[in-house]
């Protein structure tokens, strides 16, 4: 399944309520390591996103005929 960037953001924001509403720590420690997974993934993500738009358009590329004969 893929995820945009806003569903990122909406889960982003669910976990952090959900670590906020928590009255102990220790419940909401599952919340803050599923988050802190997220914001990894999504770094991950993003930046190897940037690197295949980049490397999409780094030089030239030609596609030749070789067919000679053509008059």
């Amino acid at each position: 399944m893929d995820f945009t960037s806003q569903d990122i953001a909406v889960i982003e924001q669910a976990l952090q309520l959900a670590i906020r509403s928590q009255s102990s720590g220790a419940k909401a420690r599952p919340f803050q390591e599923v988050l802190g997974k997220l914001q990894v993934s999504a770094n991950a993500a993003m930046s190897s996103a940037s690197i295949h738009k980049v490397s999409m358009h780094d030089g030239i590329r030609f596609d030749y005929d070789d067919s000679s004969d053509v008059l």
